[in-house]
């Protein structure tokens, strides 16, 4: 099965994102716009994996405390669209010891460095230019209290992500 560790969205942060998405569709943007649904943080895209049981293991020695993500700034990366997120300590530090358990448990992941963003459109074709895509950009802000090992399922309308474990804050 297709895994991967993320940090689902949700409050002010995922309504700032549809928004900007609503935004971008009325510059001209046109492609496949992520649902509300499927918005999410990826922390280490795993692949093709066929124990999770293996990968909750791994990482359930991962503590981390409760912190802050906010959006900053936008970008492509040819045609998909995203979002970015702030860097800050607390985050790189969670991705890291997650890593570190994954490759201590020689549980295969994605080693590309970390470049935390939301993708909001794939297969994206712009008439516009990225200066008025980037204008008027949320800032806002959610706090983390849990992490999802994520199951990636090709659908008939595209991919369906289902949490299939949970790592909780440290309380």
């Amino acid at each position: 099965m297709r895994l991967f560790i993320a940090i689902p969205l949700e409050g002010a942060i995922k309504e700032s994102l549809l928004s900007l998405q609503k935004q971008w569709y009325q510059l001209g943007m046109r492609g496949h716009f992520i649902p509300p649904e499927k918005l999410h943080l990826t922390l280490a895209f795993i692949g093709e994996y066929g124990n999770p049981d293996d990968i909750m293991g791994a990482i359930s020695a991962v503590s981390f405390q409760p912190f802050t993500i906010q959006l900053d700034g936008a970008g492509n990366f040819h045609d998909a669209y995203w979002a970015g997120i702030a860097p800050n300590e607390s985050l790189v530090s969670c991705v890291r010891r997650i890593r570190h358990a994954l490759a201590e448990n020689k549980i295969p992941y994605d080693r590309k460095k970390f470049a935390p963003h939301v993708t909001l459109v794939r297969k994206g074709d712009s008439p516009e230019t990225m200066k008025k895509m980037l204008m008027n950009l949320p800032v806002s802000t959610m706090e983390v209290s849990e992490i999802s090992l994520m199951r990636s399922d090709r659908g008939k309308n595209g991919m369906i992500y289902t949490p299939i474990g949970i790592l909780e804050a440290d309380k």
